[in-house]
C-alpha cells in the first residue's frame, strides 16, 4: 500500500522547477499542507501563524523569501508551472507541469486532510 511519504515524493518528483525572481514572494500566502507535509517544517508558535495571517502571508515567508523552499509544500511547488496556477510575473519551467500531475497533485490535496500552514 501507498503511504502519504510515497505519494508526496513521487508527485515532488513530476512538478518541473523553475528560478523565480530574487526577492519575488508573489506566490507565498496561506496555504494549506498535508500532515506528512508538515511533519517536514519547523513548528511556528501560534503567535508567528497570527502575525503572517494578518498580513495574508505564509509563516515561513522570511525577509529573503522562503524560508522552507526545499520542503515546501505540493501546493507551492504547483504554482507557476501550470496556465492555472500561472506566475504573476512570467516565470516558469520550460515544460509545464503534466495535467495528470496536476490533477494528481488537486487530487491529494482533496482526498487528505489539510491544515493552515
Amino acid at each position: 500500500m501507498t503511504n502519504d511519504r510515497d505519494i508526496i515524493a513521487r508527485l515532488r518528483e513530476r512538478i518541473p522547477t523553475f528560478k523565480c525572481k530574487p526577492g519575488c514572494h508573489d506566490c507565498c500566502g496561506p496555504v494549506t499542507a498535508s500532515s506528512e507535509e508538515m511533519l517536514r517544517l519547523p513548528v511556528k508558535s501560534d503567535a508567528e501563524h497570527d502575525t503572517a495571517l494578518e498580513e495574508l502571508n505564509c509563516v515561513h515567508l522570511g525577509p529573503n523569501g522562503c524560508e522552507v523552499y526545499d520542503e515546501r509544500p505540493l501546493i507551492c511547488r504547483l504554482f507557476g508551472t501550470t496556465p492555472k496556477m500561472a506566475c504573476p510575473n512570467d516565470c516558469g519551467p520550460e515544460t509545464m507541469v503534466d495535467s495528470k500531475i496536476e490533477d494528481q497533485v488537486h487530487h491529494y490535496i482533496a482526498t487528505t486532510r489539510q491544515v493552515l500552514v
